[in-house]
């Protein structure tokens, strides 16, 4: 990069397809960028100096982050290891017991626009300590529900939704800004491990402090106090970074934010933010309605197989299958997330397509061992968690892979606007309605037989077959993401380096001479 300033630069592209002149300063290869695609990546002395934070701050940043991650998954599945126990007390049947889940989840999905365009414009760790100071006092108010007041319920779980918003569509943007290629890949991966760990624990704490205290209501106040020490750690070691300046080159000019509208056109009309949302959303809808429905009907298969006594009314249920499934949910997190980073970042050397391609990979090869899970549960209760094992592994393949991709083909000042609106979609058509989906097929599908506990484990048993198919969508979406991936990355990587306008923004713009080279302004600077 040295000597860029007095390379020889005529102007920039009129039109932002035919790209930037080649020799363009500061980049390397063809067309302005590294051959290999990847951005420069600046060292240690070079990032806290862009930044303002020493390497162990921003780290000690990530994992306060990580440890608010976690908290975030370990409440909302903490519902779901005493979900039994819930349907008892409140008189409830499966439909109503999805309910919980997609109201919370509807909530969350409506806010994260709101909180997506804050979170670009406005200070994102303030933003993040009010949600969660908030999400904390609600969820505390939902443990003292009496039980003829079940909507009650209902409406705290979604009030439960405001916190979260407020915090998953701003985190990994706060990443990014600290980090740039492989050590933002590491950094999202240690993340998004605290998802399905922050699930297994829910699943754990929800039925160990409810046999500990012999009242599920007390699994429920376990993470408000735990919110108390996120939102003051929030408060004491989080620093905002400034937007995108890791990724900028030292003479690029800062990027402004657009309007709303403009950011909206922008994501449209980028394939890969769409295709790779859309198989993201099948991953949503899969682990959406395996989180609240996996332990009950582990339940109701050991009921059919004789293992286990059948839950009664006024009579606590068997947390068993919750603990474990826990435990599996944990382990195949860390396992898959670790794996499919892994095998993406050496995959990336040869084949700048391998992000989606791994997620596609592990999407496709989910399917067939959930189904298998499904179909072996009657006859063997062993054999159903070893496909659930394999197909939760491969399942969280995609969970850190997905959020690079949107980092690296959105530009900084419009990713918690993207985080949100990939909220929005996969939650829409993924994980707000499969858990009451589920339930109101295994309803439907009950009435058809005569009442027996098979009644009820084949009901809900056929329902989750619904899985492997939507799993397989997905894996398409992804193969999708594949053929779009390089061309979005290097317009995504030309824009941050001020080399290439986007469609539409050069209207009221002009070129100008600047420090030996031609530079596109806004009239209104020049007709001052």
């Amino acid at each position: 990069m040295a000597g860029s300033d007095t390379a020889p630069f005529l102007s920039q592209a009129d039109d932002p397809d035919d790209g930037p002149m080649p020799g363009t300063p500061g980049l390397s290869g063809s067309l302005g960028i590294p051959k290999s695609g990847e951005p420069e990546v600046p060292d240690q002395e070079g990032l806290q100096r862009i930044t303002g934070l020493s390497p162990g701050r921003s780290a000690l940043i990530v994992a306060v982050l990580c440890y608010i991650n976690l908290l975030n998954y370990m409440d909302r599945f903490t519902v779901a290891g005493v979900l039994p126990d819930i349907e008892h007390f409140f008189s409830i049947g499966d439909s109503s017991s999805g309910l919980i889940q997609t109201v919370f989840i509807s909530s969350y999905m409506v806010l994260a626009p709101v909180f997506g365009y804050l979170g670009d414009r406005y200070n994102r760790k303030y933003l993040m300590c009010g949600g969660i100071a908030f999400w904390s006092l609600v969820t505390l108010g939902s443990s003292f529900i009496p039980r003829e007041r079940f909507w009650l319920l209902l409406l705290t779980r979604g009030l439960v939704g405001v916190g979260e918003a407020s915090y998953s569509t701003i985190a990994p943007t706060l990443i990014a800004d600290l980090f740039v290629a492989d050590q933002r890949s590491r950094m999202l991966s240690v993340f998004y491990f605290a998802i399905p760990v922050g699930s297994g624990l829910g699943y754990i704490a929800g039925s160990k402090v409810k046999d500990a205290a012999g009242d599920w209501h007390w699994a429920l106040r376990v993470t408000p106090g735990l919110g108390v020490v996120a939102v003051l750690l929030l408060f004491l070691v989080v620093r905002e970074p400034p937007r995108g300046a890791v990724e900028r080159h030292l003479d690029s000019p800062p990027l402004s934010p657009t309007s709303w509208w403009a950011d909206l056109r922008a994501l449209a009309r980028n394939p890969s933010f769409i295709l790779s949302s859309l198989g993201f959303t099948a991953v949503a809808f899969v682990t959406g309605s395996l989180a609240l429905w996996a332990p009950a009907f582990l339940l109701r298969s050991r009921v059919v197989l004789g293992e286990t006594p059948p839950c009664l009314p006024g009579e606590s249920c068997s947390s068993s299958d919750s603990l474990i499934f826990g435990l599996i949910t944990c382990l195949t997190g860390v396992l898959g997330v670790g794996l499919g980073v892994e095998i993406s970042r050496r995959l990336r050397r040869s084949n700048p397509r391998a992000d989606p391609l791994v997620c596609a990979a592990g999407l496709l090869g989910s399917a067939p061992f959930l189904f298998l899970a499904l179909a072996c549960a009657r006859g063997s209760i062993v054999a159903t968690y070893i496909f659930i094992f394999i197909g939760e592994t491969l399942l969280s393949m995609n969970w850190a892979i997905v959020a690079d991709i949107l980092l690296y083909v959105v530009i900084p000042t419009r990713r918690s606007t993207a985080e949100a609106f990939q909220i929005v979609l996969s939650h829409l058509l993924g994980d707000a309605g499969s858990p009451y989906l589920i339930g109101l097929l295994s309803d439907r599908l009950r009435r058809r037989w005569p009442p027996s506990f098979l009644s009820e484990f084949r009901a809900l048993q056929f329902s989750l077959m619904l899985c492997a198919f939507v799993g397989a969508l997905g894996g398409a979406a992804f193969l999708g993401t594949a053929v779009f991936i390089e061309g979005d990355r290097r317009r995504a990587l030309l824009h941050v380096h001020g080399l290439l306008p986007e469609a539409g923004s050069t209207d009221d713009r002009i070129l100008v001479p600047q420090r030996g080279r031609s530079t596109r302004v806004p009239v209104s600077s020049v007709l001052i």
